[in-house]
């Protein structure tokens, strides 16, 4: 009986110890991952996701995810503290910074990454053979003056493929949600045309007049475009070029302020960057940045629809509800991640094909509000 107490109060104060221990070792062995959330604009999609994937292979606590939804879709979300980080391609307006104010605290934008806009189109007759435009007719497409794919003028500056453009209505894919794709582009239609500036204007969305004449489809997101094209002949469109590099789809030869058809390369983007002196405010001031600095940029081998996309991430001052926006965890991460977005991420090796790191100067203004994150 003396034996069985003995073994029985052993093993009470053995049990203790061995279940302390597991706890410790358990303590070591694991840590909680933080969760970062971001949204918005599809222009710089595939170089998003090649930040997320080598960022975390170095940082396995932390995990990134996106959601596209377009430039207008992130504003809002942004604005309601649905998300942590916002990304928006043109610059926020001031109605909507004066929103993010209302709730207290300071919104910072700035530029993370150069890309561009391009034309894509699927025309069986011609394959992926290069197509050029002009400025003049690359507005009358989309403002539906030039009809159809043989059309003359189209044919003049197309004379190697001119015999095998076909007598087939044209097709305009255009985006049906609020795009910063969108705004880019019909800022830059609006610069080169009276026409479409008079009488359709720029904006995230606007009345495309092909949609009223029965050749206009709408696509959701630059996925959603692209998908069109890919699916239905005689269809032309706006994107970003990593979509057409990534869905193998033809770009045309858009002709520069020089005068020059220039298809859209690293060097032809590099081009358009190194011609303009950026003019980028105050990260908290973002609203007065121009989204027309880079477009049309002088210069031979410039391409002519380049733009930064931009992030949008809070100060993290105490809101009005006596709240942040980031816990303290959450804001180093934060701070953490976008540095390396900013200088590691923009180097070559992680770069996604399609884009072009910032200017450093450009990329310091970047810096300098991360730094401004407070971790409370």
């Amino acid at each position: 009986m003396k034996k069985i107490l003995a073994i029985a109060l052993g093993l009470c104060l053995i049990i203790p110890i061995i279940s302390l221990a597991g706890c410790v070792s358990s303590e070591k062995s694991s840590s909680s991952t933080i969760i970062i959330r971001t949204t918005g604009a599809t222009f710089p999609k595939y170089q998003i996701q090649k930040w997320i994937e080598d960022y975390q292979k170095t940082h396995p606590n932390v995990k990134i995810e996106y959601e596209g939804g377009g430039s207008g879709y992130g504003q809002e979300v942004f604005a309601k503290g649905l998300t942590d980080i916002g990304r928006t391609d043109p610059p926020v307006k001031e109605d909507m910074w004066k929103k993010f104010l209302s709730t207290g605290d300071q919104p910072l934008q700035f530029p993370e990454i150069v890309g561009a806009v391009v034309i894509t189109y699927n025309i069986p007759e011609i394959g992926d053979k290069t197509l050029k435009l002009s400025r003049d007719v690359l507005a009358d497409i989309f403002l539906g003056k030039i009809e159809y794919w043989d059309d003359e003028r189209i044919k003049k500056i197309n004379p190697e493929i001119a015999d095998k453009l076909p007598h087939k209505k044209i097709i305009v894919v255009h985006r049906s949600d609020a795009s910063g794709t969108t705004a880019i582009f019909t800022t830059y239609l609006s610069l080169i045309s009276k026409d479409w500036a008079e009488n359709v204007g720029a904006g995230k969305t606007v009345n495309w007049p092909v949609d009223n004449m029965g050749r206009g489809v709408a696509g959701k997101g630059n996925p959603g475009v692209v998908a069109i094209v890919k699916s239905t002949p005689y269809t032309i469109a706006y994107t970003e070029l990593s979509y057409a590099i990534e869905d193998k789809l033809p770009v045309a030869a858009l002709e520069n302020k020089n005068g020059n058809f220039v298809k859209p390369t690293d060097d032809t983007i590099k081009a358009a960057v190194s011609a303009v002196k950026a003019n980028i405010p105050s990260p908290t001031e973002g609203y007065k940045e121009d989204l027309k600095q880079m477009l049309d940029a002088p210069g031979d081998n410039a391409y002519p629809i380049v733009a930064f996309t931009h992030l949008l991430v809070w100060e993290n001052k105490e809101m009005k509800n006596g709240k942040h926006h980031y816990t303290p965890e959450k804001a180093k991460a934060i701070k953490d991640f976008l540095t390396w977005v900013l200088t590691e991420g923009q180097k070559p090796e992680h770069l996604a094909p399609g884009y072009v790191g910032l200017p450093q100067d450009v990329a310091k203004i970047g810096l300098n509000a991360v730094n401004m994150i407070k971790e409370q």
